[in-house]
């Protein structure tokens, strides 16, 4: 996924944040991985350059460390974020078929973003909901006994409320009661 205008330069700055905060070592990576992380939302190959070069270790160490991880995101996480369940009882009701119809429906794959940035798409190991499976966490809300249907309609509502905006002026199509009658 390429980057978006003016972007590196934050990349870097962030990065030269996390940096002072630690010994330049080796054995620091992990916290500086995790400390650019916080800052920027994932972990971006030009972040991974940058401490590479100040730990004075191969890039290829740098990138298997922050893929090795899961708790490492190697994409920007979208405005929008759906986690799919895969836990047991998720998997066994149709998780996986639900994954697939958010891929579809995003044009992306587990783990990706879309290229405008607004929806990224995860697998998730469990969300404790498991008498609610199969189970999406959007945002931040869990929705329960999702079908394929449903994943239509999650995103529908995204679609209906950035529209929302632009079909509509303040006031207009809103009706003016009794006071907007008397003219």
């Amino acid at each position: 996924m390429g980057l978006m205008e003016g972007e590196l330069e934050i990349i870097r700055a962030e990065v030269e944040a996390v940096l002072e905060k630690y010994d330049l070592d080796r054995e620091k990576l992990i916290p500086i991985l995790q400390g650019v992380q916080v800052k920027l939302g994932y972990l971006p190959k030009e972040a991974m350059r940058q401490i590479a070069e100040a730990l004075k270790v191969p890039e290829v160490d740098v990138y298997g460390v922050g893929t090795f991880y899961n708790q490492f995101r190697m994409n920007p996480p979208g405005k929008h974020q759906f986690k799919v369940c895969m836990g047991t009882a998720c998997h066994m009701t149709g998780g996986r078929i639900i994954m697939e119809s958010f891929e579809r429906r995003l044009s992306i794959s587990e783990g990706e973003t879309t290229p405008d940035r607004e929806f990224s798409l995860e697998r998730v190991a469990c969300v404790g909901c498991c008498a609610l499976a199969p189970v999406v966490v959007v945002d931040e809300t869990v929705e329960a006994k999702v079908r394929p249907t449903r994943v239509d309609g999650i995103l529908l509502g995204f679609g209906l409320e950035r529209a929302a905006p632009e079909k509509t002026a303040p006031d207009e199509g809103i009706d003016q009661g009794e006071e907007g009658r008397e003219q």
